[in-house]
């Protein structure tokens, strides 16, 4: 049996923290701009360190697992 909980937990923060489908941090004009689908290298910069530290602590100290079969 293999553990599906790290690729489930990658897989959904990647496609929530697509830059612009939810929210965009830092946005082109506001601090915070919704559902824009538009990217600069700052905004790549901050959700990339929020996946980081979200994918951390999801897969580390609350140890998810998914186990399929």
């Amino acid at each position: 049996m293999a553990d599906w909980g790290a690729v489930f937990m990658a897989v959904l923060l990647f496609v929530l923290l697509t830059l612009g489908l939810l929210f965009q941090l830092p946005g082109r004009n506001q601090c915070m701009e919704f559902g824009n689908f538009q990217t600069n290298g700052v905004s790549i910069v901050v959700h990339t360190i929020i996946y980081f530290a979200l994918i951390s602590i999801f897969l580390l100290a609350v140890g998810v697992h998914m186990y399929i079969g």
